[in-house]
């Protein structure tokens, strides 16, 4: 019989660690209990999140199903920060760092415990890729189990989610809602427990993590209170106990191929830019070359093919209403974007795993198109270059927006000014929003301008402003922007040279982004700059803008 107890045995075999044996016979082990493998359960679980206020009764779950399994559960936790209620706060500047924070701690707990397996239960963004970041450093028997999407919300029979209340706030300075709509808006936007609703990061890295092999099939689409999210206890229990026998590590599943899979998958679906960072990080924990010439690669051979928010009509429970992501996947492999040979966490192939998925019917629904009537030839994610971006910048194009923006620069530095110039009536229709010393090192953390972005629609400039940034975008940010502009500000990028007044051209055309001055005029500009002292002296925040690498680089803070 092949040893599942190969790292736990260390601790509850090893004669010379009586104390360690006293330690968990006081946690409840019995003699039986000292021969099984024991099962890290880590939870992202907390109250102060719609996103993670119900993980930890999955967690609770997981851990009786693995004891039915005859393994040992051992629950523990991690940290989160709601990028929903930290946005265009101070707060915003620690959710990217959480991500490798959340990495770091479990990674600390499972090494330092010696678990044999993980079971990774998440739930808002930055969640997801730091449980598979710390798989791949552990590379032991792990799964990530999601915890699902939020129900919609509903006013007036319009469906609402968490954008619908960023963009209420627009809406009431542009005075096309009262104060009461306003207000009925954001009571009734989010009805309960799971994660923002539409394609933004949340469901883009469950979707994307399960195509990339790392998640059970079902599990990324199936929604928080829906009955059988509870029941994918059992599953996720047999799967670890499966893993655990077949001696299966997550660095047996992810390949250069696997990714391809995901950010295959993130493109058809319109997800989020936030998967460049983190598909990124994840190939650098694993040692894979995955660069932002591969992103491009893959998107300029895989449509657009759902109709999903933030540019489209439709949620994640409406996927799920479908079929679920594997009927997606599914479609998209017998159409040849997809590698079926990739190895999973069922043990079996990606073709494996969908070859009996029922096939996706088109004819009765909107939310995803066949590939002939696709709603982009290529996909959304686009990266461009230029002398504004000469490492690289990441554009959330999806074909609503135009191909081309020329305008005049609003430079703004840092979000609370933008949000405040926007507001005050500062930008007008063909003007290019700049918001700039809000990169990894810059923010620091990287902040979301989803708050700026809303207020732009909200206000009607949505077809009519561009916005570009050394930030990132929420998932849920929709318009043409750009973030993710690399050399940033604080490290002397050409972003902190821009004067408000100056031309920028984006094109998606031939993915360019470049501020229209003369060489001349930007050497001169160069050679009076002088760099910013970091925001912060001590403390994460200090830490992360001294660690964190480029976002071309993913933003890893190990590099």
């Amino acid at each position: 019989m092949k040893e599942l107890n190969k790292h736990s045995k260390r601790l509850t075999q090893d004669v010379s660690q009586p104390a360690s044996q006293a330690m968990l016979y006081a946690v409840g082990l019995t003699d039986e209990d000292m021969s099984k493998a024991q099962v890290g359960i880590a939870s992202t679980g907390y109250d102060g999140n719609p996103c993670n206020m119900h993980l930890n009764r999955l967690k609770d779950e997981v851990k009786i199903e693995c004891k039915i399994a005859n393994l040992v559960g051992l629950g523990f936790n991690t940290i989160g920060v709601s990028d929903g209620i930290s946005m265009g706060t101070s707060g915003m500047n620690y959710s990217l760092a959480s991500r490798d924070i959340i990495a770091d701690s479990i990674e600390t707990v499972m090494n330092a415990q010696s678990y044999d397996g993980l079971i990774s239960i998440v739930g808002c963004d930055k969640n997801m890729p730091g449980a598979v970041i710390a798989m791949l450093r552990l590379n032991r028997p792990s799964i990530m189990m999601y915890g699902g999407t939020i129900a919609s919300g509903n006013y007036k029979g319009r469906k609402l989610n968490i954008v619908s209340a960023f963009e209420a706030l627009g809406q009431k300075v542009a005075g096309e809602i009262d104060e009461d709509e306003y207000k009925e808006i954001i009571r009734r936007a989010i009805p309960g427990a799971g994660a923002c609703g539409g394609m933004y990061t949340a469901n883009t890295m469950a979707s994307a993590i399960e195509c990339m092999g790392f998640a059970l099939p079902f599990n990324s689409s199936i929604p928080a209170e829906n009955p059988n999210k509870l029941s994918e206890s059992e599953r996720h229990a047999r799967a670890i106990k499966n893993l655990l026998e077949l001696d299966l590590k997550p660095l047996d599943i992810i390949s250069k191929k696997s990714i391809e899979n995901a950010i295959a998958l993130v493109n058809a679906l319109g997800g989020s830019t936030n998967a460049v960072l983190h598909f990124l990080a994840i190939a650098h924990a694993a040692d894979i070359d995955f660069t932002l010439e591969d992103f491009q690669r893959v998107s300029d051979r895989t449509p657009l093919i759902a109709d999903l928010k933030p540019s489209g009509k439709y949620l994640m429970e409406d996927v799920h209403g479908v079929g679920g992501t594997p009927a997606i996947m599914k479609y998209l492999l017998e159409k040849g974007y997809l590698h079926g040979d990739c190895m999973t966490v069922t043990g079996k192939t990606l073709a494996e795993n969908l070859a009996d998925v029922e096939a996706i019917e088109f004819e009765e629904q909107d939310v995803v198109f066949p590939t002939d009537k696709a709603l982009k030839s290529s996909g959304n994610l686009q990266i461009l270059y230029g002398n504004l971006a000469r490492e690289g910048a990441v554009a959330k194009i999806s074909g609503k927006e135009g191909l081309v923006f020329e305008g005049k620069a609003v430079v703004y530095d840092g979000e609370q000014a933008a949000n405040t110039g926007i507001s005050n009536g500062e930008v007008e229709r063909g003007d290019v929003v700049v918001i700039r010393y809000v990169g990894p090192k810059g923010g620091p953390g990287m902040p979301e301008m989803l708050k700026p972005t809303s207020l732009i629609m909200g206000a009607g400039l949505g077809k009519s402003v561009a916005l570009i940034t050394d930030g990132r975008f929420s998932g849920g940010t929709h318009g043409f922007v750009v973030g993710h502009i690399t050399p940033e500000a604080q490290t002397g990028g050409t972003i902190g040279l821009v004067k408000t007044g100056d031309k920028i051209r984006i094109s998606a055309e031939d993915n360019s982004i470049n501020l229209l001055i003369s060489d001349e005029e930007l050497a001169e500009r160069k050679a009076q700059w002088q760099a910013p002292e970091l925001k912060h002296k001590k403390g994460i925040l200090y830490k992360y803008a001294k660690s964190v690498a480029s976002a071309s680089k993913g933003c890893v803070t190990d590099a």
